[in-house]
């Protein structure tokens, strides 16, 4: 078994934002630091496809793919405040879905983990809206795909992506299928994502939210994941994992307010594959923009999923569990203990 792989596409630098902080840059700095690590350079590449409509449709409204399809055709433009389309938008944004359709075969197939480099990312898409960067949401569409097609039984979502995942909630809000698991700064964009958000009808207890004060450093993440995510997916059981990589957590970047190394990433990743089945897990690429910290903190993730060492240097320590973290971990348990043995 392949202990390790990229899905990656030169054609995902065709959705033209300009000048736009989500912008080609991100995935040509992180590509150009896989180059220069050896380790990481030896990673095998798995080349994405382009998502089919009846793939869009796993997660999306018909009206709503059209549109985009149109607006990309006619020459693009905006989509909301946010987001824009370019000529080439519609076909890479289905190549992004194709790329973690692709992830998933592979995982349930010889390879053990996958990190998915694709744009636009996804998790703020919903079911008929662009949001936040996101033309369609490429973890939704995937799981679904895997729920659907290949049989897969129960997925966890793991999002530590600075910004709440709404998108990605709203697809499996009422599905127990599917376990949610969010840890975002509050309050930031969208702002969703509170923690009596626990799911509905059959979904309750499925959708687990962590929002937190800004400055969580590395420590209060692994406590976090440690006090809740562990023992929750212990119990779900997942036999698929996705985690919603948003690098913006890093204390570099522009956006967030979080204070997490480049190293910290793999741990957290070290984590996650604790709960995974046999270590299978897709990492998809989500957030940050902080350009060094952006390939730092990739190098650090795919250190963990393939098994190699990582040596990153940063002049930033910001160490221990706040009492702010403990007491936001508390009140999750109190909420989440009708439903989980916490």
């Amino acid at each position: 078994m392949i202990h390790g792989a990229i899905v990656y596409d030169s054609a995902y630098l065709s959705h033209d934002t300009g000048a736009h902080i989500e912008s080609k840059e991100r995935l040509e700095t992180i590509i150009n630091g896989i180059k220069l690590n050896e380790d990481a350079n030896k990673i095998p590449l798995l080349k994405p496809f382009k998502a089919t409509y009846s793939q869009l449709l796993f997660n999306h409204d018909p009206l709503y793919i059209k549109n985009v399809k149109e607006i990309a055709e006619a020459g693009g433009g905006w989509l909301d405040l946010d987001t824009y389309c370019s000529p080439k938008s519609y076909d890479v944004a289905a190549l992004a879905v194709g790329g973690v359709i692709c992830a998933v075969d592979a995982v349930l197939g010889d390879v053990a983990n996958v990190f998915a480099l694709v744009r636009p990312p996804g998790h703020h898409a919903t079911y008929d809206k662009s949001r936040g960067f996101c033309i369609f949401n490429n973890v939704a569409c995937a799981a679904k795909y895997a729920l659907k097609v290949r049989g897969v039984q129960n997925i966890l979502i793991v999002d530590w992506d600075v910004h709440h995942g709404n998108g990605t909630q709203d697809s499996f809000y009422d599905d127990p299928r599917v376990l949610y698991f969010s840890t975002h700064q509050r309050p930031l964009f969208p702002g969703t994502g509170d923690l009596e958000e626990v799911g509905r009808g059959n979904g309750k207890g499925f959708n687990v939210n962590v929002p937190l004060p800004p400055g969580v450093n590395d420590d209060g993440y692994f406590y976090i994941f440690d006090e809740l995510l562990i023992p929750i997916a212990e119990q779900f059981k997942p036999e698929l994992v996705f985690i919603s990589a948003g690098q913006d957590i890093h204390f570099a970047d522009p956006i967030g307010g979080m204070s997490v190394t480049s190293r910290g990433f793999n741990s957290l990743t070290e984590r996650v594959k604790s709960v995974s089945s046999d270590g299978q897990l897709i990492a998809v690429l989500e957030g940050g923009y902080d350009l060094t910290a952006l390939s730092d903190s990739t190098l650090s993730i795919l250190g963990a999923l393939a098994s190699f060492a990582t040596s990153i240097e940063e002049e930033y320590t910001d160490e221990g569990v706040t009492k702010q973290v403990e007491e936001r971990v508390r009140k999750v348990i109190a909420v989440q203990s009708e439903y989980w043995e916490l």
